[in-house]
């Protein structure tokens, strides 16, 4: 018995990989600001994931996400 399974495609764009990277990066950064008990770090990190949500939405936008003109990906 099979089933079809229809796989949207998402994460799998320069788009997506881009936003992922910065928002981890902010993440991490955020992390050992905290540690470090450096308050303004904490902030900064925090404006940088939003700043990573913005980033992939404008390269979708842009034609690099799934399906995307300029993306070698193409959403079956």
């Amino acid at each position: 018995m099979t089933t079809e399974h229809a796989d949207p495609g998402h994460g799998h764009s320069p788009a997506a990989w881009t936003a992922v990277v910065i928002m981890l990066v902010a993440f991490t950064i955020g992390t050992v600001a905290f540690f470090f008990e450096l308050e303004w770090l904490v902030w900064a990190s925090a404006g940088l994931l939003v700043v990573g949500a913005l980033v992939g939405w404008a390269l979708a936008k842009a034609g690099y996400g799934v399906g995307g003109a300029k993306s070698s990906v193409s959403s079956h």
